[in-house]
């Protein structure tokens, strides 16, 4: 039984990263793009825009999650938003998520944050028990809202 870590990713991490972006993406119905894929997270690493971490099972990658840094206005702090979390199928119900999600809070708290947030589609039971079982609340105060910009 193969063991799994997580580790921040680095840039030489892009060739590993950009699969399984690309499979998160038609998860959630996007046409495969890896060259878009693969320019999209180049941006995100040459501007310091994102953290990301990547899992292995053995020398295999299997998942992933990215930060992104903001702030709270109201708390008058750090804050990060847990955008993307992704396992590839077969390495699913092996405690991947939960360790990246560990690594993500671990991150945000070393640099003084106070708060990390996610979303998740309404139909998405699966993710929520696990947000739940890990911890997280979900917020019963706010709705979110969104305004596209075409």
């Amino acid at each position: 039984m193969s063991s799994i870590t997580v580790r921040q990713a680095v840039l030489t991490d892009l060739e590993a990263l950009v699969p399984l972006f690309d499979n998160y993406r038609q998860f959630y119905g996007c046409s495969s793009d890896t060259p878009a894929v693969q320019a999209f997270l180049l941006d995100r690493f040459n501007h310091g825009e994102s953290a990301l971490f990547i899992a292995y099972e053995g020398n295999t990658p299997v998942g992933f999650t990215q930060l992104y840094p903001s702030f709270s206005s109201v708390s008058l702090a750090r804050v990060f938003v847990l955008n993307d979390l992704f396992v590839h199928e077969q390495a699913r119900r092996k405690g991947v998520a939960s360790n990246l999600m560990s690594a993500a809070t671990e991150f945000a708290k070393t640099l003084g944050a106070v708060r990390v947030s996610l979303s998740t589609a309404i139909t998405n039971q699966t993710a929520q028990a696990l947000y739940q079982s890990a911890g997280w609340k979900r917020d019963e105060q706010f709705y979110v809202y969104h305004f596209a910009l075409s």
